[in-house]
């Protein structure tokens, strides 16, 4: 009665039925465990977290989402580890973050992926490329970025909360983050960053040890004191006075910046960015939110003192906030110290790839592109100039340069797929990365639209022959991702396309 001409099985038993619900659960979800390791100028720490991705649906070419994170441990804050006034002590920060692990309970095998981020003046050490390559053995597993300047006021402002916090209220908010190093200014309206400056001022900047004075004096400590007439030397002991007089010159450079006032003498030297586009200096803003280091003394959120001048950095903007030279209501967007961090620990994985030009096939696997996010007009005449520009506007973002390494230009796809639209796109990416191309460096598209097959093909067969194309479609990203593509996958003709995105509480 029950004889069948085909092998099969009853699911029978509360074993077998949980079995068969993970086979069925694995198919649509993906869990990773991450580690996000920040190291500044002033402080170190590092974050573990979990992402939940799901299928959106159970197509061969559906993206995965991220549905949940959770932040599993957070190691303590350490103030960076220092072998002389210029060398970051790479053995003390190693045995750092060896301890991590072991009081987390986590191995380092145990770990999906992560992020390694040096930001601020930790750049500018001597062995900065040494620390990040501390964390390179683990290969793929690993993103070891050198934040640039604009991308650090980026990241800070979506680590802290304040571009999420923008988007829900539709406001203009911003973001001023205050490290030991530079502070980081983001414009961000209604969840899009507009601008971003930052200029060398922070709270670690100087460090006076009780009996041994002036221990460390960075760069722009030097610049600031010159401009007071005050003198510093090593192992001086700053009166209280001077103390009182560089906090409040370094307070009224950060006021000014979040003014949008054109820079004085000091502050022009002191700028790593271009200042503020004319077309935002008058732009009205809602709130003012505060992240970094500085602002945990700004939120009453920390006491101590440590050798440094945060807190009287901390106290002087206290003072310009409550004599209303802000003019805007401050907001706390609920991550301070920690915002870089949390970012980094928290990676997104898209899976995709059905309708994709690859021109060889032997280039893959790539691993570890950044991600260039670019905004391109694109309405009935799509205009080539305006797409190259757009391009290098992305590249300027992320402190990159044409020729550089290779990259991956990610944008939306709107409007019908017309010839002369896809090549007015084409030529205008080709017109703004010639060294790429000459190079035969990889050119990357990531589109979200279905035109990924077509835009490949016209580049490589009318406007640059022999360029390494590999366009690839159904993928989302933003600024600060890094993608891995794996090799093609011959039956299907997909890639597999892992997105390691940045993301931010």
């Amino acid at each position: 009665m029950h004889d069948l001409e085909f092998d099969h099985v009853h699911v029978d038993n509360a074993e077998e039925t949980r079995r068969a619900r993970e086979l069925i659960w694995a198919a649509d979800n993906v869990e990773l465990t991450t580690v996000g390791i920040d190291i500044g100028s002033s402080t170190s720490h590092l974050m573990f977290a979990r992402v939940h991705l799901h299928r959106l649906s159970t197509a061969l070419s559906s993206r995965f989402v991220v549905v949940e994170r959770k932040i599993l441990w957070q190691s303590p804050i350490l103030l960076t580890p220092y072998a002389d006034e210029v060398t970051i002590d790479a053995q003390a920060l190693a045995a750092f973050i060896a301890r991590c692990y072991a009081d987390a309970g986590i191995a380092r095998a145990a770990v999906d992926t992560g992020a390694v981020i040096l930001t601020g003046e930790a750049l500018k050490r001597r062995n900065a490329r040494a620390i990040a390559e501390l964390f390179a053995q683990d290969g793929g597993k690993f993103v070891c970025a050198s934040a640039g300047h604009h991308m650090e006021c980026q990241m800070a402002a979506h680590g802290s909360g304040a571009v999420k916090l923008s988007a829900r209220q539709g406001t203009a908010i911003l973001n001023v983050d205050i490290g030991g190093g530079t502070t980081k200014l983001a414009l961000v309206r209604a969840g899009a960053i507009a601008a971003t400056v930052a200029i060398a001022v922070g709270g670690r900047l100087m460090v006076e040890e009780a009996g041994r004075g002036l221990t460390r004096i960075d760069g722009p400590a030097w610049e600031i004191a010159r401009d007071l007439g005050i003198a510093l030397a090593p192992g001086k002991l700053l009166a209280p006075d001077e103390r009182r007089r560089l906090a409040s010159r370094m307070a009224g450079l950060v006021v000014a910046m979040m003014r949008r006032e054109p820079p004085d003498a000091l502050a022009a030297r002191l700028l790593v960015t271009d200042p503020w586009p004319d077309a935002l200096c008058d732009v009205p803003i809602d709130a003012v939110t505060f992240s970094g280091g500085v602002a945990e003394y700004l939120y009453g959120r920390e006491r101590g003192r440590f050798d440094d001048l945060g807190f009287d950095l901390a106290h002087a903007l206290r003072h310009a906030l409550a004599d209303h030279r802000i003019g805007a209501t401050v907001w706390d967007p609920g991550q301070g110290i920690r915002a870089t961090v949390i970012g980094a620990a928290q990676f997104s994985v898209q899976l995709s790839g059905n309708t994709i030009a690859v021109s060889d096939p032997a280039r893959l696997p790539l691993n570890n592109l950044p991600v260039l996010a670019c905004a391109f007009d694109l309405g009935a005449d799509v205009d080539p100039e305006a797409v190259a520009a757009a391009v290098g506007n992305a590249l300027a973002r992320a402190d990159a340069h044409d020729g550089d390494g290779p990259v991956a230009l990610a944008f939306p796809w709107t409007g019908d797929p017309l010839h002369r639209r896809l090549h007015a796109v084409a030529s205008g990416i080709c017109a703004a990365l010639p060294r790429t191309l000459g190079a035969r460096l990889p050119l990357v598209l990531l589109i979200d639209g279905d035109v990924g097959l077509s835009l490949g093909r016209i580049i490589q067969h009318e406007i640059a022959p022999g360029a390494d194309v590999i366009a690839v479609d159904g993928v989302q990203l933003k600024q600060f991702d890094y993608v891995d593509i794996g090799r093609v996958i011959e039956v299907t003709n997909v890639v597999p396309v892992i997105i390691k995105s940045l993301l931010f509480n």
